[in-house]
């Protein structure tokens, strides 16, 4: 089975995998939010028209249908949508594969019941592998009749990682000469990509703005990836740098890392709650982009209402960080580097595993005890037997033996597909290695 065909036998998602009691389709914790103190007040728009606070429609809430699988809860898509409408929330990015190809369909529903020109739509030109010209019209095609639109407003090439993956699936293709055509046509109205790559692939888009006149850019950017990102990723204080010389508008993703920024380790949690008791932890992230005037949209995947109340608290009167608050948060992420985290967003990009493995949701197990401070790291450990029974305990129960760590045999297909670049297999190890000594009792 292949990535595409497995979020649509997985009932739109991770759940069928046992991943949803670890909840790692949403960006926050419910448990963190403070409730809606005041929702009234001015949207932050760095650009005019536009809702600085963006959707991202990749983690639309879920309910189990008559068939007992897991689908869009359309009904309460409606609702988010219209209550992100009121407040001035009106950029929303999808994609033909997010949710099985499943999140247009929904976005869509949700969004006509709307003037057209009271929502921007962000979709993306989604091929991958090996790629032609007639699929990525189909595709493109398809996108504008599931909408019922004339145009589309932000179109992406979807995740360039280097010149030669830009060259296979667009480049080459005769693609780009048709989509500057429909930019011309008005029904593109901007014409940009999504980047998860190295400087050099980066820099090598950036030589290509003078032929094609990129329209804005989507990058991963965040207090942590603004100087420690994650493998072959660039440094997003280079890619801010490059667009904003550029004068290149930046839609950001990942502003909370796959909500890890929203579930610090508690050590640093508790020094930021001591400067804003009344505030989200999550809450430091999305102003941290939202005070950089090149950002156009900053996206979150608001999965329930309490998401989007709490990041509208943050962007309606919006506070910008001063020089101080960025250089603690700063501070923060390298601190963050010392703790033995895996640095997995929730993508679901590395699944399905051959063998069975939850790759996310281990690692998100392993995360989580590792935030709380309920990792076990000695025998010397005040309550160390409690400890280690309790956190055995739990990962059997949130994650079946058979989909644990101890099955991956490294044949690195998931590799291949992480955006985040993870070395899953020695991670999968190296958690299979700490699990196996809190069993023996030799850590």
């Amino acid at each position: 089975m292949d990535r595409r065909e497995f979020l649509k036998s997985a009932g739109l998602g991770a759940a069928a995998l046992g991943v949803a009691a670890c909840a790692p389709g949403a960006d926050q914790k419910v448990s963190d939010f403070q409730g809606n103190k005041d929702l009234n007040g001015q949207m932050l728009q760095n650009y005019p028209g536009i809702g600085t606070l963006g959707y991202g429609c990749m983690r639309w809430p879920m309910k189990k249908g008559e068939d007992g699988r897991n689908h869009i809860d359309q009904e309460e898509v409606n609702r988010l949508v219209d209550f992100a409408l009121e407040h001035g929330v009106n950029y929303f990015d999808t994609s033909p594969v997010y949710l099985g190809g499943d999140s247009e369909r929904a976005t869509a529903e949700a969004l006509n019941r709307h003037p057209r020109e009271s929502w921007l739509l962000a979709t993306k030109l989604s091929v991958f592998g090996n790629s032609t010209y007639e699929g990525c019209v189909q595709m493109y095609k398809r996108s504008l009749e599931i909408f019922k639109t004339e145009y589309i407003d932000y179109y992406l090439l979807h995740s360039v990682k280097d010149m030669d993956d830009f060259n296979n699936r667009f480049g080459n293709t005769g693609i780009l000469e048709f989509l500057l055509k429909e930019r011309e046509a008005g029904r593109i109205r901007h014409l940009g990509f999504s980047f998860h790559g190295h400087k050099d692939g980066f820099d090598g888009m950036m030589a290509l703005h003078e032929k094609y006149h990129w329209d804005f850019v989507q990058i991963q950017m965040n207090y942590v990836d603004w100087e420690h990102p994650n493998g072959r990723n660039t440094r997003a204080d280079y890619l801010y740098a490059e667009l904003d010389k550029r004068e290149i508008p930046i839609v950001i993703m990942e502003p909370l890392r796959g909500g890890a920024l929203a579930d610090i380790p508690a050590r640093l949690a508790d020094e930021l709650k001591s400067r804003e008791p009344q505030r989200s932890i999550a809450s430091w992230a999305f102003r941290y982009v939202g005070s950089f005037p090149r950002v156009m949209c900053a996206l979150s995947g608001m999965t329930y209402m309490e998401h989007l109340q709490d990041n509208l608290e943050n962007f309606l009167n919006f506070e910008p960080l001063d020089d101080e608050e960025k250089k603690l948060l700063l501070h923060v992420a390298t601190q963050m580097e010392d703790y033995p985290l895996v640095r997995c967003t929730a993508c679901q990009y590395c699944m399905p595993c051959p063998y069975g493995i939850n790759i996310p949701g281990i690692f998100k197990f392993y995360n989580d005890n590792v935030t709380a401070g309920t990792y076990v790291t000695s025998k010397e450990q005040e309550g160390y037997a409690r400890m280690r029974r309790k956190f055995l305990l739990a990962y059997n129960e949130a994650i079946p033996t058979v989909r644990q760590a101890d099955h991956c045999i490294s044949c690195r297909r998931c590799e291949k597909e992480c955006p985040q670049n993870i070395h899953i297999p020695d991670e999968l190890r190296r958690i299979d290695r700490y699990i196996e000594s809190l069993k023996q009792e030799t850590l």
